[in-house]
């Protein structure tokens, strides 16, 4: 078994299997793990504890020597320290926003593509949670019985999501901006993100038509043999708690940094109006990713 500590926030172990030699001391309860499609071995986290200050002031306080080797430390990259792995303070982050089936989803995956970014959906988040750990079994036990999943437990799954994405290096925050999209979605949401993300840009994704946004949400979920998706009351019913509940996130950030972008073109269409926003961001924060 090879494994990867960080003794600060958690560690990760990557293991070939359930029949892995498990050290004594580690016998007692295996942590959370989480699984990604192209990964070849699931990545297995220690539960993070509740963050405070303690560890941002003893790095503040001991010598620049003792904290990290670069003479100019980079915030957005993870550093060893005595403590462990210190991750970013806060992720450099596009925010993709908008309507059920405006093309949040369409839009992320393509600009996850380009060198730069990088795209997380929260519906990743779920479909990326072991079952069997403890994260996993709360998220069950709401789900199964309908229920939504609380803001704090999402924002911990999603916590411990990005931290994973940053070790493995799948995601390297002093390269890539950070794509979300599904997340968050209300207000709360917004609040305890607040703290995890740099919020450079916030694309809000516009359906001036209502009744052609019903009818693509309709064929959609026709097309992928998703037919209570395709009842026309459901559809309408995502519409009416989008606006009561996610919509108003967009008065918690700056007015300055949001661009609306017309979703109602083909997706090459889109994607032009959306490459002209994202771009100018990407060039002031971060090199070319292809030349740096």
């Amino acid at each position: 078994m090879e494994s990867l500590r960080s003794g600060g926030e958690c560690s990760a172990d990557l293991t070939q299997g359930s029949n892995s030699s498990v050290p004594a001391q580690h016998s007692r309860k295996f942590p959370p793990t989480l699984r990604f499609p192209n990964a070849r071995t699931p990545l297995i986290l220690r539960p993070i504890p509740p963050e405070d200050d303690t560890e941002e002031r003893l790095l503040t306080s001991a010598p620049r020597a003792q904290t990290h080797s670069a003479p100019d430390w980079d915030p957005r990259i993870p550093v060893l320290t005595a403590k462990g792995l210190r991750m970013p303070r806060r992720y450099k982050t596009i925010l993709l926003f908008g309507a059920p089936g405006a093309g949040k989803g369409t839009q992320g995956k393509i600009l996850g593509k380009v060198p730069g970014f990088f795209h997380l959906a929260c519906g990743d988040v779920f479909r990326s949670l072991d079952m069997s750990s403890d994260l996993g079994k709360q998220f069950l036990a709401f789900s199964s019985r309908g229920e939504l999943v609380p803001d704090e437990l999402t924002i911990e799954m999603w916590r411990q999501n990005m931290h994973a994405q940053t070790v493995l290096s799948l995601y390297k925050p002093h390269v890539d901006i950070l794509v979300l999209d599904g997340i968050p979605r209300n207000v709360n949401q917004a609040k305890h993100l607040d703290k995890h993300l740099d919020v450079l840009e916030v694309l809000h994704l516009v359906c001036p038509d209502i009744e052609a946004m019903v009818q693509r949400m309709r064929r959609r979920a026709l097309k992928e043999n998703r037919i209570d998706d395709a009842d026309e009351k459901v559809i309408r019913k995502r519409f009416e708690v989008y606006d009561q509940e996610t919509k108003p996130v967009l008065d918690c950030y700056p007015k300055e940094i949001i661009r609306e972008v017309n979703a109602m073109g083909s997706p090459s269409e889109v994607l032009q109006h959306v490459l002209e926003l994202v771009v100018p961001v990407q060039n002031k924060h971060f090199r070319n990713p292809l030349t740096s």
